[in-house]
């Protein structure tokens, strides 16, 4: 079997594994599900300065809960972390979650970590009181989760810059010669650029199968000191931050997903820069669905996994930006404008 994308090139070709989205146009904002059919082990690692997060102290290899229900990947700053709000009561009507308890009228606790990312500066309409629609977005995402979803201006990217251009949701797979399945999901939401300074040409081209990202070679791109290319211009606006998950099919204890979260980053760090700034809120989930045990021997074969994790997260962060098309208006240049 010859190492390749998975046969729909997203984090669901990853068996076990949904993914559901959803998006106010007029807010530019979205969010973004990842829904495991059943309970998985997860970690999670973060190198942004600026991350917003939820339950993810609970997801340390020591803590009580070693697996989750589902993950989220929402807009809107602090206020996307109600995304968590609908997907956990969606979770719970149906009886999934944590049981501690077990009995009538007691119900589960679902376990949802999430992140979020900042587009409230992006010019779309905020003016939403006191009732933020992101739990309501949550629960439409959960809805509809499933095994294909829409890349580029969807999710949780739908209201995301990636530097100077218009960012976006991507994703990506590997299955490797001895069955193994890796994927990733992320909404590319970066202060860095994605491209090389001078040309189109991605940080991540080194890495692309199938011409997934138009097929445009690196050649002989540099950055000198302080080249930053399409950075964004002024980092005080606070409009950043890169969020993601990477899952396997390979069965994972949750320290062993915590270190394949933490490879998985090194793919940021490929595709963006710069990357993990004071004002990069920068986080990567991790999640194992279980379902093949690890080749001996297991550390070889979690090196291997961690570093096809981080080339997926490369991949899927060129695929988010490639994808992404401009708002209505001016005010959002795209990677194929240039």
């Amino acid at each position: 079997m010859i190492p390749g994308p998975g046969a729909r090139n997203l984090i669901t070709d990853v068996p076990g594994l949904k993914v559901g989205q959803s998006s106010d146009a007029g807010a530019r904002t979205g969010v973004t599900v990842i829904l495991p059919d059943d309970r998985a082990v997860a970690a999670v690692d973060v190198r942004g300065g600026a991350p917003g997060t939820r339950e993810t102290d609970a997801l340390a290899a020591d803590t009580l809960v070693e697996a989750v229900d589902a993950v989220v990947l929402a807009g809107g700053s602090v206020y996307g972390l109600a995304a968590a709000d609908g997907v956990t009561a969606w979770l719970g009507a149906r009886g999934r979650g944590y049981g501690m308890v077990v009995r009538p009228g007691v119900p589960k606790a679902p376990v949802v970590p999430a992140a979020i990312l900042y587009d409230l500066g992006n010019g779309g309409n905020k003016d939403w009181g006191l009732e933020p629609p992101y739990r309501a977005l949550g629960l439409a995402a959960i809805e509809a989760a499933g095994v294909d979803f829409a890349l580029g201006t969807a999710g949780a990217g739908a209201g995301a810059m990636a530097g100077a251009l218009k960012g976006g949701l991507g994703s990506a797979s590997v299955v490797t010669s001895d069955g193994f399945t890796v994927g990733a999901v992320v909404a590319v939401n970066s202060f860095g650029s994605v491209v090389a300074p001078g040309g189109r040409s991605f940080w991540a081209a080194p890495y692309e199968l199938n011409g997934e990202f138009g097929g445009v070679p690196l050649g002989n791109a540099r950055a000198g000191p302080d080249d930053w290319g399409l950075a964004k211009a002024d980092p005080r606006r606070g409009a950043n931050t890169t969020i993601a998950c990477v899952a396997t099919d390979a069965i994972l204890t949750p320290a062993q997903a915590r270190r394949l979260a933490m490879m998985a980053q090194d793919g940021l760090a490929r595709a963006i820069r710069p990357v993990h700034a004071p004002f990069d809120g920068d986080v990567v989930f991790a999640v194992s669905t279980g379902r093949r045990a690890l080749a001996d021997p297991t550390d070889f074969t979690l090196t291997r996994l961690g570093a096809l994790a981080a080339d997926c997260l490369a991949r899927a962060v060129a695929r988010g930006v490639y994808e992404a098309t401009a708002w209505p208006g001016p005010d959002a240049r795209c990677w194929r404008d240039l």
